[in-house]
């Protein structure tokens, strides 16, 4: 990935956790790297097929002199995800602010804060088998798609399914969406138990009915097994319910874990595994 690089940026401003830096200010020093692809601007020398590093550097100034946070943490966090959300041409965000007149009592040079921040690519699968189970399906779609932290890149067919687990009950129409996010996995998580909770998803009986159910397959550079979160999806290689529909948008996304493509688990679910898609 490319760079477009800021060093240094001044910008007086009332960011500190005491009264007296908030009332008369500071000068910060702010440094970006910004992860974005600078072929096509570079080849057509066309300012418009990039992102306009003075126009960056206004930005972050405006937003750094508008807004008043305890932490720099905080500052870089927050115009972090502002540059991400203003610049649709950058992928990533590395940023260092310096505070170089800290109230420090010890001689010192700067004192700093350095985050990245980026959108992440993420699968996910969704099902339902009460109600107008098209109409749950679809307003998880339109939640996501209303998210500004979200975007929506590709949304499966809705497949019809038999259950899986044992309990008896209604069959399901499943899909797979992909999305870029700048939520964390446990973030995501949050959000995805949100859209199910206003689609009045009840979780009493495991494996059973259900007016919406969102579960993250796969997050672009994450493998991770918690109390909360498993990533990838436990048991998503052994469910053609979620591979089948997930073939339709991302058949050569691998496995992490396990190192086969999508279409590959779906291959050996369907030679040896249970199967549940219901054919037309």
């Amino acid at each position: 990935m490319d760079q477009i690089i800021v060093e240094d940026l001044q910008i007086y401003a009332h960011h500190g956790v005491y009264q007296q830096e908030n009332e008369k200010g500071q000068n910060f020093y702010v440094s970006v790297v910004l992860d974005t692809d600078t072929r096509a601007a570079g080849v057509a020398d066309d300012l418009g097929l990039s992102t306009n590093y003075g126009v960056v550097c206004r930005f972050l100034h405006t937003f750094f002199t508008e807004h008043t946070y305890k932490l720099i943490e905080t500052a870089a966090e927050k115009s972090s995800e502002a540059l991400l959300l203003q610049f649709p041409h950058v992928r990533q965000v590395t940023m260092e602010v310096k505070k170089p007149e800290a109230p420090i009592t010890v001689p010192f040079g700067s004192v700093s804060v350095k985050i990245t921040r980026g959108w992440r690519r993420v699968y996910i699968a969704c099902g339902s088998n009460i109600g107008d189970k098209r109409a749950h399906l679809n307003a998880a779609v339109d939640a996501l798609l209303g998210d500004r932290k979200c975007r929506v890149l590709r949304v499966s067919e809705w497949v019809e399914t038999t259950p899986y687990g044992g309990v008896e009950q209604a069959d399901f129409l499943n899909g797979a969406l992909s999305i870029e996010t700048l939520y964390t996995p446990e973030e995501l998580l949050g959000a995805l138990q949100e859209i199910e909770k206003k689609e009045a998803r009840d979780r009493k009986e495991r494996w059973g009915p259900r007016t919406l159910d969102l579960d993250i397959l796969l997050y672009e550079g994450v493998v991770t097994d918690t109390e909360k979160l498993t990533i990838p999806h436990k048991d998503m290689q052994n469910r053609d319910f979620v591979l089948k529909p997930l073939a339709q948008i991302a058949p050569y996304e691998r496995h992490p874990v396990i190192g086969k493509s999508v279409m590959e688990l779906l291959a050996d679910v369907e030679r040896n595994g249970e199967k549940h898609v219901l054919l037309d």
